[in-house]
């Protein structure tokens, strides 16, 4: 008789179990309703099937849709499987690739067969409802275990040739796993449908609800990601575990779609981009005035909390990213530059592949430990914070860029804090309770995480374990390690270099935007050579603190004019007060008033266009302007204005002393608020 197998439950209970039994079979033994719920169980960890029989000893955590993470995890990538099985159902001949569950659906990428055009948003009406009937026939979803040679045989004789390349280059002995969609061996098997996945997945098809997905669009992409590889179509989804979320989420995106940055920027004449400055941004009078006000308000900030400010190089030479570990670790992200004159005649080559090459700088940390190892330093000198304001160049791929939240150029609020060692976890906890302060001014709430050490990494596991715990300890000191903050710790997502803080900000329609960082590193000081006299006269390696709290200017931009839908705050509005005029009898009144106002500081413009003031009214709405003082002249002859601010219906008149009074109070940076 064969041993039995011991299963250990979550309430330390253990269950004796013959080899094979499933994670499914406990549930139904335990009872009816958790039969009925369990969806999935987790294995010593291990998110696997239900049906999946259990080979060994283990814990067992049955999952169920209360466990929303593993549940939409599951969902989606069930959704991506059968969205490549009703293409191919659709359309036979589509080749598949992959399809994987993303952050709010899956997608999948496929070529179309060569008989007709790529697919299209036409197509997708028809792969829903496909779709929808192939979670309707409940189909089983049934794990094998085939060898290498059997899976690359079997895609060649389909004609796959992406998996079947795929496949070849898989591990000669890794167990290598299939998903049929239908049992291949019951009555309808010549209507199984099968894939090469890893899983884990739903016990069938009509654990999905069929009107709990939507596909969204469709796009082009590069098989394995290379633009010399052929050209694929992705078909995009969004996939829910109900009705209720999925229409919740196409409301989030409504309004998502109302609050697009690069829309609003338009509208407000903030900013453009162009093809001939791939990720790139021109920005317009009004846009840059954001920024100033931005950069304004981080002077004050970090003037006030010790920095001092630098400014760096746009282009090193390439031995000192070598130095660094950039050349070796960051290169295929960095735009390099050989160092000679480039050939200017007809004829030839533009440069002669014999030069030295440069790099534009991708982030400003090389740069400033140069300034920190210029001269002797004492211990006593510690903390040193150097800031900059760093323009920084990365070779995003163009299907990557979006807007402003995802470019070429940009400048980072960055700054290091090079420190001994007895001084990091203050230093740490003070930029928390600078970032906490920051972020409450621009009506922010958020949350913390802690980036631990990644797999590919420099440095000792005893220096990692130091300065992960340092991080820690700085949090729990400044009071924010608690729920209230969202304190999580996310295994292997930090730097290459050292482990990170990461603040996580929480906007109007409940999206998270990942911005401020702080990390602690003893890598680069090392590689670098940076080094300061200590107390005992003997040379010390400083700790450097990477850290940021806007992140790159461009993306906190983008940021807010959609956490504001383009109602920025008074002190950021680029112009804070429009001085309209309902008859040109008010135009020296509206001239005088307008400058009166830019006297106070307002950021004031008038309009004396001959239009109906309703127009006005609407044209200064659009461009999100704060007030609209409306004069004319009644207003004129009373010394008045009728002040309207966005959003409201009706306006309010007063005296123009009284408006100017209340504008500039309205108009300071909440800093420099009383």
């Amino acid at each position: 008789m064969a041993q039995l197998l011991s299963i250990t439950l979550p309430d330390g209970s253990v269950r004796q179990v013959a080899p094979g039994t499933t994670p499914g079979d406990i549930a139904a033994a335990i009872g009816p309703g958790l039969a009925k719920a369990a969806i999935a169980a987790r294995v010593d960890g291990e998110l696997r099937d239900i049906n999946r029989p259990l080979e060994a000893d283990a814990n067992l955590a049955l999952v169920t849709a209360r466990d929303e993470a593993d549940a939409l995890e599951l969902a989606r990538h069930d959704f991506a499987h059968i969205l490549a099985e009703a293409v191919q159902a659709l359309f036979p001949g589509t080749q598949i690739t992959f399809g994987p569950a993303t952050d709010d659906g899956f997608y999948y990428d496929v070529m179309a067969p060569a008989s007709r055009a790529p697919f299209s948003m036409e197509d997708l009406p028809a792969i829903e409802e496909k779709m929808r009937e192939i979670i309707r026939a409940d189909k089983p979803l049934i794990r094998e275990v085939w060898t290498r040679e059997d899976l690359i045989s079997r895609w060649e004789y389909l004609g796959e040739t992406f998996k079947a390349e795929w496949a070849k280059e898989l591990p000669e002995f890794e167990e290598l796993t299939v998903y049929w969609s239908g049992d291949p061996n019951g009555p309808d098997g010549d209507t199984a449908w099968l894939d090469m996945c890893r899983g884990p997945h739903l016990a069938s098809t009509g654990k999905l609800d069929p009107q709990a997905f939507k596909l969204m669009r469709v796009a082009g992409a590069y098989w394995r990601g290379d633009q010399k590889n052929a050209q694929l179509t992705r078909i995009y989804g969004t996939g829910w575990l109900n009705k209720k979320q999925l229409d919740a989420h196409l409301h989030r995106l409504e309004e998502a779609a109302k609050r697009d940055h690069r829309k609003l920027g338009a509208e407000m004449d903030l900013f453009h981009l162009q093809q001939e400055a791939h990720g790139s941004v021109f920005w317009h009078p009004k846009g840059y005035m954001v920024w100033r006000q931005l950069e304004a308000y981080m002077r004050r900030a970090i003037d006030a909390a010790g920095y001092r400010e630098v400014k760096t190089p746009q282009v090193m030479d390439a031995r000192q990213w070598e130095q660094s570990g950039h050349w070796g670790k960051y290169r295929e992200n960095m735009f390099v530059i050989p160092d000679e004159v480039p050939n200017v005649d007809d004829e030839g080559p533009v440069i002669s592949g014999e030069a030295d090459w440069m790099a534009l700088k991708p982030m400003n940390c090389p740069a400033h430990v140069l300034i920190f190892r210029q001269g002797l330093k004492s211990y006593r000198e510690l903390p040193l914070r150097l800031y900059e304001n760093g323009c920084c160049h990365r070779n995003e791929p163009h299907g990557a860029l979006h807007g402003l939240m995802r470019v070429r150029q940009f400048t980072q609020d960055d700054a290091h804090i090079f420190c001994r060692e007895d001084q990091i976890v203050a230093e740490v906890q003070a930029f928390c309770e600078l970032a906490d302060r920051v972020y409450r001014d621009f009506g922010f709430t958020y949350s913390i995480k802690l980036a631990l050490r990644p797999e590919k990494r420099f440095g000792s596991d005893a220096d990692w374990d130091k300065a992960e715990n340092e991080l820690r300890d700085a949090v729990v000191r400044a009071g924010l390690a608690t729920e209230e903050y969202g304190w999580e710790e996310l295994p292997g997502e930090g730097a290459f270099y050292a482990p990170k803080l990461e603040w996580h900000l929480t906007d109007a329609i409940g999206r998270t935007w990942q911005v401020g960082t702080i990390q602690s590193d003893r890598v680069l000081p090392e590689r670098l050579d940076a080094s300061y006299v200590g107390e005992d006269g003997e040379r010390h390696r400083p700790v450097m603190l990477h850290r940021a709290i806007f992140g790159s200017y461009e993306r906190f931009i983008g940021i807010l004019i959609e956490h504001f839908a383009g109602r920025l705050p008074v002190w950021l509005a680029p112009v804070q007060a429009v001085v309209a005029t309902i008859v040109s009898d008010a135009d020296d009144y509206a001239k005088d008033a307008v400058a009166k106002l830019k006297a106070a500081g307002i950021r004031v413009e008038s309009d004396l266009r001959n239009e109906k003031i309703n127009y006005k009214v609407r044209e200064h709405s659009l461009a999100k302007v704060p007030y609209l003082l409306v004069v004319g002249k009644r207003e004129a002859e009373e010394g008045t204005v009728a002040v309207r601010t966005l959003g409201s219906e009706g306006q309010k008149v007063m005296s123009l002393d009284d408006a100017i009074a209340m504008l500039a109070d309205a108009a300071l940076a909440p800093d420099m608020k009383a």
